[in-house]
């Protein structure tokens, strides 16, 4: 690769960009990744917290890179334009991220049926960047499926590098969100991991002696999600957000899926506008304008309730799997306290606690690379629950918790204590 820039990062050290990946760079599309934090709200709680997707799309094209120096050397069916492509796509799998990242991924799952990764996939075929990557020999209807992990190509694998539980994308953000925000969780030897990578039957494949490594980073994701990435007062913040975006979203066009319009929208300029609308006498406008103000200055919603299970019972699950009966349970909750049920917010993570596969499916089994028997590669396929550590947390994070404004805090904590008081909660457990 030809060289065309250099950039210091402080997880990866020096990382070198091509020509093609610095004109997508100095795009204004790719630009406007600096202004969207990485991790929402966090920084409210972790002051150190406030990088950006810039930067974390281009440690992962940094990782892609090491990927491919790793599979051009040891599979045949590995080119340097898959290395080359690769690449980009790591380096373009973010670009359709909305204001607040993941936040606005909630936002547009209830205004719209799009995804960051629809609309990544849409920046890459209707934009400048679509015209780069023709003009560089790339086709932009194959980059953009890439740059999701959906690529229909014949070397599927290419897709777990991009997407699910061996992607440079787990690896770069544990890496880098670990530093930034100052705890210890994420500090993995990825390059051991990298470094191990195969193919075998159209799968990326690890090397046995780096299973150790895999399940390091398996359970350093699920730490980070315990301690930072759901830690109550960051999910505080981001409630706030989301509950905002949502009720200005008509007024503001918010998911407006037009790419001028979702293009202008970053964290601070979201903000803004909420924060400045004409609300008239409209009371959701007024009650989006008061959360903005209040998250802005850090006035944020108290936990007065959290329960976490290592395994779902039949009440519990039925919370975490229906968004009606979170709705029902926030309803009775705030009628016995008297307040109004949009103030009383019942919350349970929707991530897995194991990262799904690059096909969307439950990511349930690896495969191993074992040995090499006079050069034929032995391999077989390891099921997650069979790892002694990651088996106990495959599954969900089973944390319910219950927030409010803090003047309703006494009334509500009250009132959750009479609902899920140790008789109350194992009546209902006994449904």
């Amino acid at each position: 690769m030809k060289e065309s820039a250099e950039i210091r990062d402080p997880i990866h050290g020096y990382i070198y960009a091509s020509e093609l990946e610095r004109r997508i760079i100095d795009t204004a599309i790719f630009q406007r990744l600096r202004r969207i934090r990485q991790l929402a709200g966090c920084h409210l709680v972790y002051p150190g917290g406030q990088h950006s997707r810039f930067e974390h799309v281009i440690g992962a094209m940094y990782l892609a890179g090491k990927v491919g120096e790793i599979l051009e050397r040891k599979f045949a069916g590995f080119s340097s334009q898959d290395a080359k492509e690769l690449r980009v796509a790591a380096l373009l799998h973010d670009v359709g991220h909305g204001p607040f990242s993941h936040m606005f991924e909630e936002v547009m799952a209830e205004r719209t049926e799009f995804t960051h990764e629809d609309m990544t996939q849409k920046i890459v075929l209707k934009s400048e960047i679509g015209d780069i990557l023709e003009k560089h020999s790339v086709s932009k209807k194959s980059l953009s499926e890439l740059a999701v992990g959906k690529s229909k190509s014949k070397q599927r694998y290419l897709n777990d590098v991009i997407g699910g539980g061996l992607s440079v994308d787990i690896m770069d953000y544990l890496l880098r969100d670990s530093y930034f925000t100052g705890v210890e969780y994420g500090k993995v030897d990825v390059m051991r991991i990298i470094n191990s990578f195969d193919v075998i039957e159209d799968k990326l494949a690890i090397g046995q002696a780096a299973l150790f490594a895999f399940e390091a980073l398996m359970i350093a994701r699920y730490e980070m999600f315990r301690a930072v990435y759901f830690h109550r007062t960051v999910r505080a913040a981001e409630l706030m957000l989301v509950k905002s975006m949502i009720l200005a979203d008509k007024a503001l066009r918010l998911t407006d899926l037009s790419l001028d319009n979702y293009l202008s929208l970053t964290d601070e300029a979201t903000l803004y506008r909420i924060r400045n609308m004409n609300t008239g006498s409209d009371s959701q406008l007024k009650k989006a304008k008061k959360l903005a103000d209040e998250y802005n200055r850090r006035k944020l919603l108290k936990c007065v309730f959290e329960r976490s299970v290592q395994q779902k019972d039949k009440f519990l699950a039925s919370i975490f799997n229906s968004e009606k009966i979170r709705q029902k349970l926030s309803e009775e909750i705030a009628a016995g306290a008297r307040v109004d049920a949009e103030d009383v917010y019942v919350d349970v993570p929707t991530a897995p606690s194991v990262p799904i596969s690059s096909t969307r499916e439950s990511f349930d089994q690896i495969t191993v690379v074992k040995s090499k028997d006079e050069g034929r590669k032995v391999s077989f396929n390891l099921k997650i629950e069979e790892m002694p550590l990651i088996g106990t947390i495959a599954g969900f994070m089973d944390i319910m918790r219950v927030y409010t404004p803090e003047e309703n805090r006494t009334m509500v904590e009250k009132s959750v204590n009479r609902i899920f008081g140790r008789e109350g909660f194992e009546s209902k457990v006994s449904m």
